[in-house]
């Protein structure tokens, strides 16, 4: 079974880790184009032309399945990835968890990139999913950029900013940015007030669990280390950016070298 994944840089990690997690077995191709990050303020159409030459590179590898890890490019490119790659490859699109966020009640804080925050798209998803609750939109300035490149400092600020907007009391708090997810236990933590921390919602685990039903697989945690990782960087053969062994999803992901393919070999 072979999984490919696609955003603008290593927000793909969570996803992947995840997969990884369910299915150590599972091969791995990770597409991405970090020259051309961040993805959120172009124009739709440009967004979807990168996202699909990323998916396009990966599926010269001929995956089963793309993940397309990366919400902004899942709001304007799932459709031309789906006409472009379906049948032959299942594409999976990646969704704020406002839904079980909500589910809950409130108060319930959404952190999301500036270009997102406040769109029609996620105050859309705010309106069919928000059953209710109280939901406050909070732009993350600088955060996925600060994360991208394993910025300690930025990524402290950023994350700091992002709590001083968050109203008190939340009862969760919804990563809106899969790069967010590489951070959670920071912005957890910033979130709190009065001692309690909020419930943080992601989407990488339900992605991964998407995936495997969409290929009729069953989830082996359990299964042989075998999988192997590729990596491409605007569809050349690559190795992960030194930003990412920063985060633990990264490291479980390098735990082997990388050959001149840009192939991470298992079991070494």
């Amino acid at each position: 079974m072979k999984i490919a994944l696609v955003d603008s840089g290593i927000g793909l990690l969570p996803a992947a880790a995840a997969v990884r997690r369910l299915r150590p077995d599972a091969d791995l191709v990770l597409s991405s184009d970090p020259g051309s990050m961040p993805w959120g303020p172009r124009e739709p159409d440009d967004i979807a032309a990168r996202a699909l030459a990323c998916a396009l590179a990966a599926a010269e590898y001929e995956p089963d399945a793309l993940i397309v890890a990366c919400n902004t490019a899942s709001v304007h490119a799932l459709h031309a990835l789906r006409a472009e790659l379906e049948p032959a490859v299942a594409v999976i699109g990646t969704v704020p968890a406002v839904k079980p966020a909500a589910a809950g009640g409130g108060p319930v804080a959404v952190w999301a990139t500036p270009a997102t925050t406040g769109s029609a798209y996620q105050r859309r998803l705010i309106s069919d999913f928000g059953n209710g609750a109280r939901i406050s939109e909070v732009p993350c300035h600088g955060l996925a950029d600060a994360v991208e490149t394993g910025d300690e400092e930025a990524i402290t600020a950023a994350v700091a900013a992002a709590g001083a907007l968050t109203p008190p009391g939340v009862r969760a708090v919804v990563l809106g940015c899969t790069h967010y997810e590489l951070v959670g236990v920071r912005i957890r933590a910033a979130a709190a007030s009065g001692g309690t921390a909020p419930e943080l919602h992601g989407s990488a685990a339900a992605v991964a669990a998407q995936t495997l039903r969409r290929l009729g697989a069953e989830p082996a945690p359990g299964a042989a280390a075998t999988g192997s990782v590729r990596v491409l960087s605007a569809g050349r053969p690559s190795a992960l950016p030194a930003a990412a062994r920063t985060f633990a999803e990264g490291r479980l992901l390098t735990t082997a070298p990388t050959d001149p393919s840009g192939r991470l070999v298992p079991g070494h």
